[in-house]
């Protein structure tokens, strides 16, 4: 019996982690913010800088792009502040779910095409083919960090 109860119970604390998962993308449901790239079919890098602001904001630079859909874009991004920052790219409503749930599971970690957690100094890439147009955000979900401006918009307008 108390077998059966600590499994529920660990069941029942695990599965919002888990059913957050690997978020959008991660049960092989289409992304509307399009889907992961090939590196060699990239036609544009941009560059993307995430760091501490002295004011206490937290920045993308830049924090607004514009692509064609179709488009297969390199995001090259350097974490040039002194904390963990991540890019998130999805949809608004699929940041704002993310965010929820990272401010219950701060530590939790991620595997997803569509994002990239850089410590303090490190660098990255994310390769996105935007296969929609549309407006979709950039945003970092480290509890917090949204909070103080560390969000931007991607813009996909039609070929």
């Amino acid at each position: 019996m108390k077998a059966h109860i600590f499994g529920l119970l660990v069941a029942a604390l695990a599965t919002p982690a888990l059913a957050s998962g690997s978020h959008e993308g991660g049960h092989g449901e289409a992304m509307a913010v399009g889907e992961p790239g090939k590196k060699a079919s990239a036609t544009r890098t941009i560059e993307v800088t995430m760091k501490e602001t002295d004011d206490g904001r937290m920045i993308f630079t830049p924090s607004t792009f514009k692509v064609s859909k179709g488009q297969t874009i390199r995001f090259a991004i350097k974490n040039a502040g002194g904390l963990d920052h991540e890019f998130v790219l999805d949809q608004e409503d699929k940041i704002m779910e993310h965010k929820a749930v990272m401010e219950k599971f701060p530590e939790m970690e991620h595997d997803d095409p569509n994002a990239i957690r850089l410590a303090a100094g490190e660098s990255g890439e994310i390769i996105w083919k935007f296969t929609n147009d549309g407006t979709f955000k950039i945003a970092c979900l480290v509890p917090g960090h949204y909070d103080v401006g560390m969000h931007g918009d991607v813009t996909v307008a039609k070929k």
